[in-house]
């Protein structure tokens, strides 16, 4: 790292992708680089490095500084990970985290690297097609957050397989936050104990109706129906899983009890249920819309009935983007805010909120055991959808697991009733779960 740059010469010393990349990733690499051009950076005894393979991957990385850079180079194959599988680079991203983006040099320096680079012919390649639109693009869809726009953008994410499905979930298909009650719990004893927590702070009977919004393959319907004999209609806006669902429904011999419909939940006309779940719906709505989205929940309701919002949530109330990466790679259009966002828009709504509880480290297990799975069944999933979208996953759950544990995200369920006229809840003095 002798290399000097000769401000106010002519020339300047040459300098290669190693030095490059060292001097300009605020705070310095923190896993060793190697590069196509036979220069390296960053520790040289780490465990864990990255593998710049070409200049198409190097074009990434300097037309898109951040986060995006890194996962359109590695999504393509032109930059790789050493030391950790595809399926789980979660050791990788937890020495990255806070290294992902360019600091500003002097702009003698910045012409030094862009000479010695070769930068001044590149242009930023296409991106990789696992890449969504970016969010002004999208406006030919129709209006953030319009059903039309709201259909495109879920397919995108849930359309992908349900094979795929099937592997990195497990049987449970329960694509949300799991319950661990104990630290040695499978993720299938979790995903069970996450529904049944759902249907006892619901207080599920046989016989009561239940609505579940946004209801994925129809895991939370299947176990209301099955466990506590209630009659579920589940909506979801993936064809995909409402294919999925009604044949798993079919399989468990659920038809009386159990139905799922392809169909968006504003379009659900049906009223007087006793229940209405929402378990990783709420992301997908836009903060904007939570006064509509409570309103029509209320409504489906009884009077005296109970809604339990499942959602991932932020920190802090204040509105605030997704990353890139999240936005293009994995769900588009997609908004958190904090619980008390949730929580007050609820209320407005005419709701009285009964108790909210956070499972933010809950999430971050679930998220290892996904990795896990992505893992041991790597090659089927990258022979059912590709490695560009199986890296996209692996770097996904193993980048959302560091947010879980670092408490940049959170996950609440929030319970309310629509309470009579009168003031009665139903609800009784003590949670009874």
């Amino acid at each position: 790292m002798s290399t000097r740059f000769q401000v106010g010469s002519t020339a300047a010393a040459r300098v290669t992708i190693g030095e490059a990349m060292d001097r300009l990733v605020r705070g310095g690499l923190p896993l060793r680089l190697t590069a196509y051009d036979g220069s390296s950076a960053g520790p040289p005894t780490a465990d864990v490095g990255l593998h710049l393979r070409s200049e198409r991957g190097l074009a990434y990385l300097v037309t898109a500084p951040g986060d995006l850079g890194l996962a359109r180079a590695y999504v393509s194959g032109e930059l790789d990970l050493t030391g950790v599988h595809p399926g789980d680079p979660y050791d990788a991203v937890v020495l990255l985290k806070d290294h992902t983006r360019f600091r500003v040099p002097a702009p003698s320096e910045a012409l030094a690297i862009v000479r010695s680079l070769g930068l001044s012919r590149l242009r930023p390649p296409a991106p990789p097609p696992q890449e969504h639109l970016p969010r002004w693009r999208r406006t030919v869809e129709g209006l953030r957050h319009s059903m039309m726009r709201d259909a495109e953008v879920i397919a995108h994410h849930y359309d992908l397989s349900n094979r795929f499905y099937e592997l990195v979930l497990g049987p449970s298909m329960a694509y949300t936050c799991a319950l661990y009650e104990t630290p040695d719990a499978t993720l299938e004893e979790a995903q069970a104990a996450k529904f049944d927590l759902v249907c006892r702070k619901l207080d599920l009977r046989p016989g009561q109706r239940l609505l579940d919004v946004g209801c994925g393959w129809g895991s939370m319907v299947r176990h209301a129906a099955r466990e506590y004999g209630v009659r579920v209609l589940g909506v979801t806006l993936s064809l995909e899983q409402a294919q999925w669902a009604k044949e798993a429904i079919d399989r468990e011999g659920l038809g009386d009890l159990a139905e799922v419909r392809h169909l968006d939940y504003r379009d659900v006309v049906e009223t007087g249920f006793d229940a209405v779940s929402s378990i990783g719906l709420t992301e997908h709505v836009g903060v904007r819309n939570y006064p509509a989205y409570f309103t029509h929940l209320r409504d489906r309701l009884r009077p005296g009935g109970r809604l339990l919002n499942h959602s991932i949530t932020r920190r802090a109330n204040q509105r605030k983007e997704t990353g890139a990466f999240i936005d293009r790679y994995v769900f588009p259009d997609g908004e958190l805010i904090g619980s008390g966002t949730i929580i007050a828009a609820a209320q407005d709504r005419g709701l009285e909120v009964q108790h909210s509880e956070n499972l933010r480290l809950h999430y971050a297990a679930t998220l290892r055991d996904w990795n896990r799975n992505l893992v041991e069944h790597w090659d089927e999933c990258v022979a059912e959808v590709g490695e560009g979208s199986a890296r996209v996953w692996g770097l996904y759950i193993a980048a959302s697991r560091v947010g879980f544990e670092r408490g940049e995200v959170e996950l609440h369920q929030v319970l309310a009733t629509r309470n009579h006229d009168d003031g009665r809840s139903d609800f009784p003095m003590r949670p009874h779960w």
